[in-house]
């Protein structure tokens, strides 16, 4: 990853976050609370994942993407675009 140290404490600052909801959201299972509380809290993460994921996408377009489009090699130029369709697609798949 080739974020400045901010923004890469920033993410990993979330993700630890996210997952200390996840651990939340075990013991609430094991507690067997309402399930429409888990849902929301499941929902929750969702968000911040969705969150941390465009992040990750911006520096992966500000620095990755943009040394491929600026570099010689059209090949790689392709790749890299081919990797940001292919999230996409997978993604989309999964809904």
């Amino acid at each position: 990853m080739h974020a400045a140290d901010g923004h890469h404490s920033d993410i990993r600052n979330r993700l630890k976050s996210v997952a200390g909801h996840v651990t939340g959201i075990v013991r609430m299972v094991d507690e067997g609370q309402y399930c429409i509380d888990v849902i929301q809290q499941i929902q929750a993460v969702q968000a911040a994942l969705d969150k941390v994921s465009l992040m990750v996408l911006d520096d992966h377009m500000h620095h990755c993407v943009t040394e491929a489009i600026r570099s010689d090699n059209p090949d790689e130029r392709e790749r890299v675009l081919a990797e940001i369709r292919d999230v996409f697609a997978a993604r989309s798949r999964l809904r």
